[in-house]
């Protein structure tokens, strides 16, 4: 019997055992939430290297993931501000539309989906 368990009573061990553990356990989720925030910091392309060997059960289930993901997410354009300029191409691929060409002279609505 060691010096230190000679003065501890018989009772206090299971709860010591009890705290650490729960304090290990406390250190790898914050870990864990760490490092999957900082993967969503990433561009969409690292993220989405970064995110396929991690297991997405714990993830969506251990983890606020939908929350962190609008935080990371969030960008700076409020209501009001000009829209970031893209050009993108023509859906028949001859061209290219850029958005800045039509500012000020026609509304411009995007529209996200598929179509399959």
């Amino acid at each position: 019997m060691f010096a230190s368990e000679a003065n501890t009573p018989s009772g206090s061990r299971p709860l010591k055992w009890l705290l650490r553990a729960i304090a290990t356990l406390a250190v790898v989720y914050a870990a864990f939430f760490g490092a999957v925030t900082v993967a969503m910091l990433q561009p969409p392309a690292r993220f989405g290297q970064i995110m396929k060997h991690l297991p997405m059960p714990l993830v969506w289930g251990a983890l606020p993931a939908a929350r962190m993901w609008l935080w990371a997410r969030e960008g700076n354009l409020r209501e009001g501000n000009l829209a970031p300029d893209f050009t993108l191409p023509t859906h028949d691929r001859a061209g290219e539309v850029t958005l800045s060409s039509h500012r000020g002279r026609q509304p411009v609505v995007l529209v996200f989906g598929s179509y399959t």
